[in-house]
């Protein structure tokens, strides 16, 4: 009886805490600034960690460990494919009148395939992004914490903190916000009128509680460029968890697939209380029946801005790859917002082909927090005679640079599929058109 008393007494103190130090300025929107400070704190030990590592190598005479940077490397740009050709055959080619293949255009195609794979492009976006110094997270730098015994003590501390204190917090904080989801918008959901005030109250509400479950640290810019109803918000698409990342400042109107299971039965509750677009496995593919509805949502100035990542895929947090032109055909105002996340504390990049989704938040509730800046962009329009891919690179091109990160053109659909044929084809014309060229 006493071991139950004391289980009793302990559950009570802890959900009595969590609630009136979490909870409670979740729900009014404040902060009583516990998570700077522990933010503060941890930057403090990272930077001691560094010091004794660097110390370390250099009392045992080692070289520590530099990993490879995906921050942006600036490059000369490539020749293109006419210049690479006239550079490789001389101006003999000049000579010919009839457009010929020359055995010389081969080493062309050959270099730059060695060098695709050398510094592919692709496929390095799809890895997780390295940090030049150990953030006692084992998964970030495996051989770092047996550098000394001071490091290894201070590591295993570590994994005691972030297992036994911060994974219980979070996952309980993480329980109620989806438990109040389920709840609270089901209830709004009977009421004879859905006010909009309400449904944005609750839905901001429980999205503050999860965010909270992730120790996030969230820095706004330029609020003054926040998306507004009857248009379509765009993102750069890092992580799942960027929907409450944006959703903790405000409400949206969400799209996407529908789910069974748990996830399933969130998106039931969502939509009774506010107008989120699900769409069943094979309706996703009719482009015309996902266009139609987003029409039919931004022609309703009542209803929330809609949120769309249009990657498809999520990237590691250094880049921004192609975005699919559906969601710039509709002809509404675009409102670009760029997300940034710091590495430092934690890695927010979700590799669906080697974690599943548990798996993955299990990672980001063991991690120490999740800190990232977000960057309200000006609301663009479509240009007179701008075609719906050409507006897309555009908003894509104003992401990328006011959060840092590379502009590719490549689909990152990549990551599961092969290169389309109609990529190969463009080369294969424009190899034609350099044949044609170069016999004038």
């Amino acid at each position: 009886m006493t071991w139950l008393h004391f289980l009793s007494v302990s559950i009570t103190v802890w959900l009595t805490l969590l609630f009136v130090f979490t909870i409670v300025p979740a729900v009014l929107g404040v902060s009583i600034g516990i998570r700077r400070l522990y933010l503060t704190t941890l930057l403090k030990i990272f930077e001691w960690a560094t010091l004794r590592m660097e110390m370390e190598a250099k009392e045992k005479n080692q070289q520590l460990y530099k990993p490879y940077s995906s921050g942006i490397i600036v490059k000369e740009p490539p020749l293109s494919l006419q210049q690479g050709i006239q550079e490789l055959r001389g101006s003999a080619s000049c000579l010919h009148s009839e457009p010929e293949f020359e055995m010389a255009d081969i080493f062309y195609f050959c270099r730059r395939g060695v060098e695709s794979i050398v510094d592919d492009e692709v496929t390095k976006r799809f890895s997780a992004q390295e940090l030049e110094t150990w953030n006692l997270l084992t998964r970030s730098h495996y051989n770092f914490r047996h550098i000394s015994l001071r490091l290894t003590v201070l590591w295993g501390l570590g994994v005691l903190i972030r297992y036994g204190i911060l994974l219980p917090l979070r996952v309980t904080l993480a329980a109620t916000g989806i438990s109040l989801i389920l709840v609270l918008t089901t209830l709004v959901g009977f009421l004879p009128s859905r006010e909009f005030f309400l449904t944005e109250k609750v839905h901001v509400m429980c999205y503050r509680i999860c965010v909270r479950s992730l120790t996030a640290m969230i820095t706004y810019h330029n609020r003054e460029n926040k998306p507004k109803n009857g248009g379509i918000c765009v993102a750069n698409h890092t992580t799942p968890i960027d929907v409450i990342i944006l959703a903790n400042d405000g409400c949206y109107s969400l799209i996407g697939q529908a789910h069974r299971g748990l996830l399933g039965m969130v998106q039931r509750a969502m939509v009774k209380s506010s107008p989120h677009i699900w769409f069943d496995r094979s309706e996703v593919k009719d482009r015309h029946l996902v266009a139609k509805r987003l029409s039919d949502h931004v022609a309703d100035k009542t209803k929330q801005p809609i949120l769309i990542f249009p990657e498809g895929t999520c990237i590691n947090n250094t880049s921004v790859m192609m975005f699919k032109k559906g969601s710039f055909e509709i002809g509404c105002t675009v409102y670009p917002v760029a997300i940034k996340y710091d590495p430092l504390f934690g890695d927010a990049f979700w590799n669906s082909s080697k974690f599943g989704m548990v798996n993955y938040l299990l990672r980001m509730m063991s991690s120490w927090a999740i800190v990232c800046s977000v960057w309200y962009l000006p609301p663009m329009n479509r240009e007179e005679g701008e075609d719906a891919v050409q507006f897309a690179n555009r908003v894509k091109a104003a992401i990328a640079a006011q959060g840092g990160l590379v502009d590719l053109i490549w689909d990152g659909g990549l990551k599961r599929a092969k290169v389309k044929d109609a990529f190969k084809e463009e080369q294969q014309k424009l190899y034609s058109k350099v044949l044609v060229d170069t016999s004038r």
